[in-house]
C-alpha cells in the first residue's frame, strides 16, 4: 500500500494492521479489522476506504463503490484517505474519479504542492491534456520549479499531438509551447537536458529544422549528454530533412572515422553520396566543402574510404569489426540497384562474401549478415559459393556414419553457417526425396555429435548444435508438404521432442512443436509449450495468435477459455500500465517517450488480436454457459453486451502479429510476400466481422423481447422494444453481405507458407455450411416476431414458411454432421493417420446446434402464449376442431429431429473415443528408427492421441448439455 508512512497521522498505528492484511492478500481479515476499528472510530474515513479495498478484492464491487462514495462526498484532505481512494479507484478501472478527489482537495488546500502534483498526475492518467496544462502552471506559480513549468509545456505538445485538426496544432498549440520555452531560454533558466529535448521536439514538429539545428549546435546542445552521439544523430536527421547532403555526407564521414563499426551512419553516408551524384554537386574551389568538413561526392572516393577502414582495422591487433566489410556489400547492392556498370563495381560479390565468411564465419551473426546480400550472387554461382565456403571449414573427426565432424565450437559454427546459407540459396529445396532424406541423416548426425560440446550446459542455455536439429525439422516439413507423407511429420515431432529434452529453453523448438501439434489438431500439448515460452508483455499481442487461433476450434474449451483470459489480462492492464509509464516519464523528464507510450497504448487498443480474443471469449462463454433463451439473456446481461454498439475500431484495426517469429532459411521466393500478409489481414478481418455480427445478433435476440402488436406499438416504441427488434433486422443483411465477401475470399483458395500466418476458420466454416445455417437460424427469429404480431389464427402462409425453415435447418445440420464422420486417428499399414479437419467440423456442428437451440427456445417462448391465446378463443367459440396449428406441429418435428441428430452425434463421438483408445501406440513398431528416435516419436504420438480424446470428451459433454436442454424444451 503506497506511501502510508509519509504522513505522521495519529491514526497510523491503528490502521497499520489493515494495511498489513491487504498487503499479504488476507482481504477478509482486513475487512474484519476495519469493522472493529469503525465501531470505535466512526469518523475514521481511511478505515472505510481500506474496507472498501478489501471488498473490491473479494469481488463485492458494488458494496466497495458505495462505501468509497460515502468518503468521497466528504471531500477528505488527509493523505491516507486520498492515497487509499486512489488505489481503490485504479483497481476499479475508474481513474476519472481520482481527478475529482484531488480537485476537491486542491480547493480546500490551495497551496499544497503535493496535492497539486497528484492532481496533475490524475489528469495524466485520463489524458486530460488541457487540464494538465492548467494544473502544471498552477503548480509552477505555487512552487516555481522548472520541471513543473515544462510539465505544462509538454501538455501543450500533447494537445497538439492528439488534436484532430492538424491546422490547430500547427497554428496554436505548438507555437504557444515554443513561445513558453523561448521565454525560459531568454531568461537563461534552461537547466536540464530534458528541457532542451522538449524544445527540440517542438521545433521539429513545427518543421523549423534550421532553428532546431541552431539549438543543437549551440550552447543548449551541450546539455545533450545522456545518450552517446545524441547531438550528432540529431544533426544528421536535420541535415537529411533539410536535404543538406554535403553536410550529411561530411558528418557521416567524421562519425565513421571515430567508430567504423557504427552501422547507423553508413546508410546516411551512402544516401548522401547518391543525392550528391544526382545533383551533380561539386565542391567549391576555395575553402571547406561545407560547415562539417570535406565531402565525398564520387563512388571512387566512397569506395576508397570504406577500403581504408578495412585496411586500418586489419592492421590492429584488436577484434575485427564487421561494419566496414558489410558496408562494402551494402554499397555493392546500392550501386547495382542504380544500374551502375558491372565492370566499375568495387569487387566481385562472391569474393567479398567469401572474404567476410573467412573473417566472421565462426560468429552466429554471420548467417544473418550474409543472408540479406545473397541476391548479389548469380544463380550459377550458388554451388560454387557454397564450395568455396566449405573449403574454409576445418572438419577433422570422422564418425561411424561416414560424416566428417568439426573438432571445436568455432568450426561447428562455421559448418552450421554453410548449411544455413545452403538452405537460404534453395539448394536443399531442389533435392529429390532420397537426397532430402540423406540430408536429414547428415544434419541429425551433426546435431548429436555437437551435443558433446554442451554436455555441461545449464538447462537455460542452448546447445551449440541446436540449429542442425531445427534445420532437419524444416527439411522434414518440406517432405511432408510436398509428398503428403504423414510419417515425415511424426519423425519431425520426434526429433523436436528430442531436441527439447536436450535444450529445454529453446524457443524455436517450442514454437515449431506448437505449430505442428496445432496443424495435427492436437491442442493439449500446446498449452504447456506456450506457457513455457514465458511470453512477456507485448508478445501476448504479437505471438498470442499462435495459441488462440486453435484453442476453441480444436474442441478444448476449458483451455480456450484460459488462453483468452491470459491474453485479455494483458490488454486490460495495458491501459493502466501505460498511464503509469506516462506519469513516470513526466516525473523524470523523459518527454520524448510520452508520445511513444501513447502510440503503444493506441496500437494495443486497435489490435486485431485484442478484438478477436474479446469476441471469441464472449462467444465461448455463451456456448459453454447458456442453455435456453433465458440463460442466454442472463449471460448477455452479465457481459454488458449490447447489440447496438460495435466497439471494434474497424477503420483503424492493426495487424500486430509477428509473422516472422519462426527462424526461417527459405529462399525469398518461398517466403511470405507482402500480398499474402495483406490477404491474411483481410481474411482475419472478415472472419472477425462474421463472429462479431453473430455475437451482436445473439444479443439482439435476447433484447428484442416480443415484437409489438398493433395496439401495443406505441407503448413498445416508447420502451424501445420496437427499436431493438428492428435492430435485429438491420444486422441480418449486414451478416449476409459479410458472408458474400467471405465466399469470395474462400474461392481464391489463398495458400500461405507453413511458417507464415495460419489460415482462419473462414473457409472451413463456409465449406461445412456452419455460417449459412447459423444465419438461417437467426433469420428465423424475424419470422417469429412477425408471427407474434399476426397471431396463429391468421398466419397460415407465414406458418408454412417457418415450418420450411425448421425443415431446412434440420437438413443443414444433418449435412454438417455427415461431414464430421470419419476416423480422426487411425492405423493404416502400420502408419498413423490423422484427419484434424473432422475435429474442427465437429466443433462447428456444436456451435451451430447451440445457436439453433437458442432460436428454438426463443420460438417456444413466443409460441407458448400464442397457443394458449388460440385455445381460449376456441373455447369461447366452442370450436370442436382440436387440430394443432401448423407451426406448433412443425416445432415438435424440429425438436424430435434435433434430438435424433444429437443422439447420432453422441454415438459418433463414442465410436471415435473407442477407436482412438484402441490404438496401442506403445507396441507400434517404427521401422528405420533408433531406440531413442522411436521413443521420442511415440511420445509425440501419445500426446496427439491424448489430446484427441480430451477434445472429444469436452465436445461430447457440451452436446450432452444441449441434449438435456432439448428434452425440457416444450410448448
Amino acid at each position: 500500500m503506497a506511501a502510508r508512512g509519509h504522513v505522521q497521522d495519529p491514526n497510523d498505528r491503528r490502521l497499520r494492521p489493515i494495511y498489513d492484511y491487504l498487503d499479504n492478500g488476507n482481504n477478509k481479515m482486513a475487512i474484519q479489522q476495519a469493522d472493529r476499528l469503525l465501531k470505535k472510530h466512526k469518523d475514521l474515513h481511511c478505515a472505510k476506504v481500506l474496507k472498501a479495498i478489501g471488498l473490491q478484492r473479494t469481488g463485492k464491487q458494488d458494496e466497495a463503490f458505495a462505501l468509497a462514495q460515502e468518503v468521497t462526498v466528504l471531500e477528505p484532505t488527509d493523505d491516507n484517505s486520498l492515497q487509499a481512494l486512489t488505489i481503490l479507484y485504479r483497481e476499479m478501472h475508474r481513474p476519472e474519479l481520482v481527478t475529482k478527489l484531488y480537485e476537491a482537495a486542491v480547493k480546500k488546500v490551495p497551496l499544497s504542492e503535493e496535492y497539486h502534483s497528484h492532481l496533475f498526475m490524475a489528469y495524466a492518467r485520463v489524458g486530460e491534456y488541457k487540464k494538465m496544462q492548467q494544473a502544471g502552471m498552477a503548480l509552477y506559480k505555487i512552487v516555481p520549479k522548472n520541471p513543473y513549468y515544462f510539465w505544462s509545456v509538454m501538455s501543450l505538445v500533447m494537445q497538439a499531438i492528439s488534436a484532430k485538426d492538424e491546422k490547430l496544432a500547427q497554428t496554436m498549440f505548438l507555437p504557444l509551447a515554443e513561445r513558453m520555452v523561448e521565454k525560459m531560454v531568454k531568461e537563461e533558466k534552461i537547466e536540464a537536458e530534458a528541457e532542451v529535448q522538449l524544445y527540440f521536439m517542438i521545433l521539429e514538429r513545427l518543421g523549423k529544422c534550421e532553428e532546431a539545428l541552431e539549438v543543437i549546435r549551440g550552447p543548449l546542445g551541450e546539455k545533450l549528454t545522456s545518450e552517446l552521439q545524441s547531438r550528432e544523430r540529431k544533426c544528421m536527421m536535420l541535415y537529411t530533412r533539410l536535404e543538406r547532403w554535403p553536410e550529411c555526407n561530411a558528418l557521416a564521414q567524421k562519425l565513421l572515422l571515430k567508430n567504423p563499426d557504427d552501422w547507423q551512419f553508413y546508410p546516411s553516408y551512402f544516401d548522401s553520396l547518391f543525392h550528391l551524384m544526382d545533383q551533380s554537386w561539386s565542391p567549391p574551389e576555395d575553402g571547406d566543402h561545407c560547415s562539417e568538413g570535406s565531402v565525398h561526392h564520387t563512388v571512387s572516393e566512397v569506395v576508397r574510404f570504406v577500403e581504408e577502414r578495412i585496411t586500418v582495422e586489419d592492421g590492429k591487433d584488436s577484434r575485427s569489426l564487421r561494419g566496414p566489410y558489410l558496408a562494402r556489400l551494402e554499397l555493392m547492392h546500392r550501386l547495382r540497384e542504380r544500374g551502375y556498370p558491372e565492370e566499375n563495381l568495387p569487387g566481385e560479390p562472391l569474393e567479398l562474401m567469401v572474404q567476410f565468411f573467412r573473417k566472421f564465419g565462426d560468429k552466429p551473426c554471420c548467417i544473418t549478415d550474409l543472408k540479406i546480400y545473397l541476391h548479389l550472387l548469380a544463380p550459377d554461382q550458388h554451388v560454387q559459393f557454397i564450395n568455396r565456403l566449405s573449403e574454409a571449414v576445418p572438419l577433422g573427426e570422422q564418425g561411424e556414419d561416414g560424416f566428417t565432424f568439426p573438432e571445436d565450437t568455432k568450426s561447428l559454427q562455421r559448418h552450421l553457417c554453410v548449411c544455413q546459407l545452403t538452405r537460404a540459396l534453395g539448394l536443399h529445396h531442389s533435392l529429390d526425396v532420397p537426397g532430402k532424406l540423406r540430408l536429414i541423416a547428415e544434419l541429425k548426425a551433426h546435431y548429436r555429435h555437437g551435443l558433446k560440446f554442451g554436455s555441461g550446459a545449464l538447462k537455460t542455455e542452448l546447445q551449440f548444435s541446436d540449429m542442425y536439429c531445427l534445420m532437419a525439422a524444416h527439411v522434414f516439413i518440406d517432405l511432408w508438404t510436398e509428398t503428403g507423407d504423414e510419417d515425415m511429420v511424426w519423425q519431425c515431432l520426434g526429433l523436436l521432442e528430442e531436441g527439447l529434452s536436450q535444450s529445454p529453453s529453446n524457443a524455436q523448438f517450442k514454437l515449431l512443436l506448437l505449430l505442428l501439434y496445432c496443424r495435427l489438431g492436437s491442442f493439449e500439448p500446446v498449452v504447456d509449450l506456450y506457457s513455457s515460452l514465458d511470453a512477456k508483455h507485448i508478445q501476448h499481442d504479437t505471438i498470442g495468435y499462435l495459441l488462440t487461433r486453435y484453442a476453441e476450434s480444436l474442441g478444448q474449451f476449458a483451455a480456450a477459455s484460459q488462453s483468452c483470459n491470459f491474453s485479455l489480462r494483458f490488454f486490460h492492464s495495458n491501459q493502466k500500465d501505460t498511464s503509469e509509464y506516462i506519469i513516470q516519464a513526466y516525473k523524470y523528464g523523459a518527454f520524448e517517450k510520452i508520445p511513444e507510450f501513447i502510440a503503444l497504448r493506441n496500437r494495443l487498443n486497435q489490435s486485431l488480436h485484442f478484438a478477436q480474443v474479446r469476441t471469441e471469449r464472449m462467444l465461448l462463454d455463451l456456448f459453454l454457459e447458456a442453455d435456453i433463451i433465458l440463460s442466454l439473456e442472463e449471460s448477455v446481461k452479465a457481459m454488458s453486451l449490447s447489440s447496438e454498439e460495435d466497439d471494434i475500431p474497424w477503420d483503424s484495426l492493426r495487424d500486430n502479429r509477428d509473422l516472422t517469429v519462426f527462424t526461417n532459411w527459405d529462399p525469398k521466393e518461398r517466403q511470405l510476400t507482402d500480398e499474402q500478409r495483406t490477404r491474411s489481414m483481410e481474411e482475419e478481418s472478415v472472419w472477425l466481422r462474421i463472429r462479431s455480427l453473430t455475437l451482436r445478433l445473439l444479443a439482439s435476440l435476447t433484447a428484442s423481447g416480443h415484437a409489438p402488436s398493433q395496439q401495443n406499438s406505441e407503448i413498445s416504441n416508447e420502451n424501445g422494444v420496437g427499436d431493438k427488434s428492428s435492430h435485429l433486422r438491420s444486422l441480418l443483411p449486414e451478416l449476409n453481405e459479410t458472408l458474400q465477401m467471405a465466399a469470395q475470399i474462400a474461392e481464391k483458395h489463398i495458400q500461405y507458407p507453413l511458417l507464415g500466418p495460419p489460415s482462419t476458420r473462414l473457409a472451413s466454416a463456409l465449406s461445412i455450411g456452419s455460417c449459412q445455417c447459423q444465419a438461417a437460424a437467426l433469420q428465423l427469429s424475424v419470422h417469429l416476431q412477425e408471427l407474434e404480431s399476426a397471431g396463429l389464427d391468421e398466419s397460415s402462409e407465414l406458418q408454412t414458411q417457418i415450418c420450411n425453415v425448421f425443415k431446412s435447418l434440420v437438413v443443414q445440420l444433418q449435412e454438417m454432421l455427415n461431414k464430421c464422420k470419419g476416423d480422426l486417428l487411425e492405423m493404416k499399414e502400420s502408419k498413423l493417420k490423422t484427419q484434424p479437419s473432422l475435429l474442427e467440423n465437429l466443433v462447428f456442428f456444436v456451435e451451430t446446434v447451440s445457436i439453433v437451440l437458442w432460436t428454438a427456445s426463443y420460438c417456444a417462448k413466443i409460441l407458448r402464449p400464442l397457443k394458449t391465446s388460440l385455445q381460449k378463443k376456441k373455447k369461447k367459440k366452442k370450436d370442436a376442431n382440436s387440430a394443432q396449428p401448423l407451426v406448433v406441429c412443425g416445432f415438435q418435428e424440429l425438436s424430435g429431429s434435433l434430438q435424433e441428430l444429437l443422439n447420432q452425434a453422441a454415438e459418433h463421438i463414442r465410436g471415435q473415443e473407442s477407436g482412438i483408445t484402441a490404438q496401442k501406440l506403445a507396441s507400434l513398431t517404427l521401422e528405420g528408427f533408433s531406440q531413442d528416435e522411436a521413443s521420442f516419436t511415440k511420445v509425440a504420438m501419445e500426446k496427439v492421441q491424448g489430446s484427441y480424446l480430451r477434445s472429444l470428451q469436452e465436445v461430447g459433454d457440451l452436446l450432452k448439455k444441449r441434449a438435456e436442454t432439448l428434452k425440457n424444451l416444450k410448448i
